[in-house]
């Protein structure tokens, strides 16, 4: 006997995650969704006897599987929060994208997490619908529909599918159109469809029934014994107080068991008051009809559970039934409830809503090199504003939070450090290092106004204003920069006099740079005896900041006047600088 395998749809935002299980299911989740996106994580069950009736003609065989258990996922967050035994939930996944739009880089992100979890998958090339040219044949398997297409409509539909093709490649993956593949072990199967109108959904269901099949049967043999499943979601109840919405993907689980459940400190010990079980075919986020209480129930299966005590239980934790076995259990719980991300005495601090969205951001920020200081389930606190106070390195003065808020009593210390949430791994990963090429910025920025930076200027005999107290001349920077307050080198290795002030236009500025003409006001020195018009001169830099300046990362133009300073003070001192 094998369990139905568990199929995580994921994807891109708005390119028909939903819609597709709607279709399959004859509900309109999508449409009585908030903006029309997934809010929470969903399942539903799909019996074989439905998976026929869909695929009609297209299956000529029985399959021994019993049938699909789809997770609806937000975007591909829920899929890292679904985990058993610290692996994928999912023995299967769906990628949903848009045929017109392409791989998009949050389904990027999503075959990272596929792969990172070898998780098998196939692709739902949606919205063929709206190619230019598309003859609408409702509820018609894909390979029937295509056949009803022009020409020109059929090949729009290769050439969109080969772009996918391409890009997969380029991701490490031989894929094509499903109905062209002869091994489904080398290649990724592409199934052209449109949610909305129910094409292509036979050819989906089919690709998944026989793939599960084919390649899955030994991993769905049903375990017989003490059930297993993960926390999707904690909701309060009318009438039940706090439940746990579960995946149940081993064993079995019955009403009156002991049950232990992962939460944000010792694992909860508790009882099953009640079982409740969505109908076939019907959404456990929003049901049509009520659902089912039931006294016992096999895996796999997507099931609400009534107990005491489940106020601090974890989604994405474990749920394990205990018999004779329970400090055993408990143990494994509180290990697979545990966080075990490395950690750098230097770092940014990490925040998620759940353990596996914890452990994806860490895994992205390591393949990114950046290191993490502290990670944490939960909402961003006051605490842990003040533990990024202190960290040293102002680049990593910054809390990454995944689907998590700002408490309110830390909203007000907020303003002191950088804090970057979403509930978008790539996007907050992308913000902060925008943000670090910026601080980085303006940290060099800083540290030049700190250090005396090379400066080459000539004087221009026709703009001589005053020869002296101040001496005011007109310059041309010839390479790197002049400021307020240097002193001036002359090419015999004497520093004369001090830039008191920079003119350009009618404004004063704190430095010139490179190709400007400016008139500078010197101290110290009359025109003609320590200065002359048309020679060029260097800003004198002190020592200790010439060595620094040699180990940093200066232009080419920097760094050849710096040279030439250095050449001119060896002629007194070999090693200045070095």
């Amino acid at each position: 006997m094998i369990r139905q395998p568990i199929v995580s749809v994921l994807g891109h935002v708005d390119h028909g995650k939903t819609t597709l299980l709607d279709k399959i299911r004859g509900t309109s989740v999508a449409r009585r969704e908030a903006g029309a996106i997934t809010q929470h994580i969903g399942a539903t069950e799909v019996p074989i006897d439905a998976i026929y009736k869909i695929c009609g003609k297209l299956i000529n065989k029985k399959f021994k599987v019993p049938g699909l258990l789809f997770i609806d996922t937000p975007g591909h967050e829920a899929f890292t929060t679904l985990r058993a035994r610290g692996g994928a939930l999912a023995d299967l996944a769906v990628l949903v994208i848009d045929i017109n739009e392409g791989i998009m880089p949050q389904t990027v992100e999503s075959i990272n997490i596929l792969k990172r979890y070898k998780t098998p998958f196939v692709i739902a090339a949606n919205k063929i619908d709206l190619i230019y040219g598309w003859k609408n044949c409702k509820d018609e398997p894909f390979i029937f529909a295509i056949q009803k297409q022009k020409e020109e409509v059929q090949q729009s539909v290769d050439e969109k599918i080969y772009k996918i093709v391409e890009k997969l490649y380029e991701l490490g993956f031989s894929a094509d159109r499903y109905d062209r593949i002869a091994d489904f072990t080398q290649n990724l199967a592409i199934i052209p469809m449109s949610a909305k109108l129910g094409i292509g959904i036979a050819d989906l269901l089919l690709v998944l029934v026989g793939l599960a099949q084919r390649f899955l049967e030994e991993n769905l043999k049903t375990e017989e014994g003490p059930g297993e499943g993960t926390v999707l979601e904690v909701k309060e109840e009318r009438g039940l107080g706090k439940t746990i919405d579960v995946i149940l993907y081993s064993g079995t689980m019955r009403k009156g068991d002991t049950i232990v459940v992962g939460s944000h400190d010792e694992p909860i010990i508790t009882k099953i008051k009640a079982i409740l079980k969505p109908k076939p075919l019907d959404e456990m986020r929003d049901p049509r009809d009520r659902f089912l209480s039931v006294d016992e129930v096999h895996a796999a299966a997507g099931i609400k559970i009534a107990a005491p005590n489940l106020e601090n239980a974890l989604a994405g934790s474990p749920v394990i039934v205990a018999d004779d076995n329970l400090e055993e259990v408990v143990n494994r719980v509180r290990k697979e409830t545990g966080i075990h991300i490395e950690t750098q005495e230097e770092g940014v601090i990490i925040k998620a809503d759940a353990l596996g969205s914890l452990e994806a951001l860490a895994y992205e920020l390591k393949q990114e090199g950046l290191p993490i200081k502290m990670a944490d389930i939960g909402d961003i606190s006051k605490r842990d504003i003040v533990n990024a106070q202190t960290i040293g390195n102002p680049l990593y003065r910054v809390i990454l939070g995944f689907n998590v808020k700002i408490l309110p009593d830390a909203e007000k210390e907020a303003s002191k450090i950088k804090i970057f949430t979403n509930n978008v791994v790539y996007k907050i990963i992308e913000d902060y290092k925008e943000w670090m090429d910026e601080k980085k910025r303006e940290l060099e920025a800083e540290k030049r106004m700190e250090i005396t930076f090379p400066g080459k200027f000539k004087i221009l005999p026709e703009y001589i204003f005053r020869l002296s107290k101040p001496a005011i001349v007109g310059v041309r920077v010839l390479g790197g920069r002049i400021r307020v307050g240097q002193r001036i080198l002359r090419e015999d290795g004497r520093v004369v006099g001090r830039i008191k002030s920079i003119r350009s236009g009618e404004n004063n500025v704190l430095e010139a740079i490179m190709g400007e003409e400016v008139a500078i006001a010197i101290d110290g020195v009359t025109v003609g005896r320590q200065v002359k018009a048309g020679e060029t001169y260097y800003v004198d830099i002190p020592e200790e900041h010439a060595r620094k300046l040699f180990k940093m990362n200066l232009s080419y133009e920097d760094k050849e006047v710096l040279d030439e300073i250095a050449r001119i003070k060896r002629k007194e001192k070999p090693f200045w600088g070095l």
